[in-house]
């Protein structure tokens, strides 16, 4: 058995060698989830409901187009700014300073898409060499949300360590208590479904955080999935409390339109980590190209190796 340190509750997690497998899986899962939902939301960003029944009738395969005008299985910047975040964590100790140059370096690429507040705080780094963004009643978009799953990953079994990178590597482009929130409790999310917690689980702390933040709550559900990280939420949770697979979660999701790419993209880690690795259909898997999920992979795997129950289970 390996002794995980004690979680938010107090608690402390055992885990059995078998089941540290099933969280490197639930990992992989979670980052694959994510680039999914990516592709496949991409399709509909900024459309409506009506204009998505119009053209597609219900999307669930992953065909390029939208406005970016992606190929096939083609990922956005929620996806390739997660990969900086990944590449930066396992190349050594976590610098908020490494993950801003390779931000940079990833902007000057002229990368097909990029948020306005994100491209704001890069470009503030590159102009000024300030890590920080200042805080910004403007930030309260999910720019940094879309990005966090390799933190969560990297963490697992310090919810304290979870909380202090989410919000740091968030604050290169975001700045509001909102962002912070969200962060922290996606975060929160991944790192329960790959310990494997129960759906009731989850449920107790979207319920505990919506308590004190009460503009996450999603009941009754208003329909907005806008880049707004309160509606992201909203939409994030409402679809994945009323579904019941992968599958489902992540169609309902993005055929709501909106910010369609970024809502994938964190119901697919949410879901990818809660669900787990075989829930996620081949049809969509084969259109990733082979490189990105190879790369997705290996990174999951170094992130949990590199996290306090991936140092458990290497000895």
């Amino acid at each position: 058995m390996t002794a995980v340190p004690p979680s938010s509750s107090g608690e402390t997690v055992l885990l059995a060698r078998g089941e540290l497998v099933d969280v490197r899986r639930r990992a992989r899962a979670t980052l694959l989830g994510a680039a999914i939902g990516d592709a496949l939301g991409a399709t509909l960003e900024f459309l409506t409901p009506r204009e998505i029944r119009e053209r597609y009738g219900r999307l669930t395969k992953i065909v390029g187009g939208g406005w970016l005008r992606l190929r096939p299985g083609q990922v956005t910047d929620d996806t390739e700014m997660s990969l900086c975040l990944a590449r930066s964590l396992v190349s050594g100790s976590w610098s908020p300073e490494d993950l801003a140059q390779r931000f940079g370096a990833w902007l000057r690429g002229n990368p097909a898409d990029v948020g306005n507040t994100c491209r704001r705080g890069i470009a503030r780094y590159l102009t000024t060499g300030k890590l920080w963004a200042p805080p910004n009643e403007g930030d309260a978009g999910n720019g940094a949300v879309m990005r966090v799953a390799p933190a969560a990953l990297v963490t697992l079994g310090d919810p304290s360590a979870l909380t202090r990178l989410a919000v740091e590597q968030a604050r290169l482009t975001h700045n509001h208590p909102l962002s912070d929130a969200a962060c922290t409790l996606v975060g929160r999310l991944i790192q329960q479904g790959c310990l494997a917690a129960s759906r009731g689980e989850l449920r107790s702390t979207v319920d505990q955080v919506t308590a004190e933040i009460h503009r996450f709550r999603f009941e009754p559900y208003h329909g907005l999935a806008t880049a707004y990280v309160v509606d992201t939420l909203q939409t994030v949770f409402h679809f994945f409390f009323t579904t019941s697979s992968f599958e489902e979660a992540l169609v309902a999701t993005v055929n709501q339109g909106g910010d369609a790419d970024t809502t994938g993209t964190i119901i697919g880690a949410i879901a990818g980590a809660h669900y787990g690795p075989t829930q996620i259909p081949q049809k969509w898997q084969r259109k990733l190209p082979v490189p990105l999920v190879s790369e997705l992979e290996s990174l999951a795997d170094a992130l949990v190796l590199r996290s306090p129950i991936g140092q458990g289970l290497a000895t």
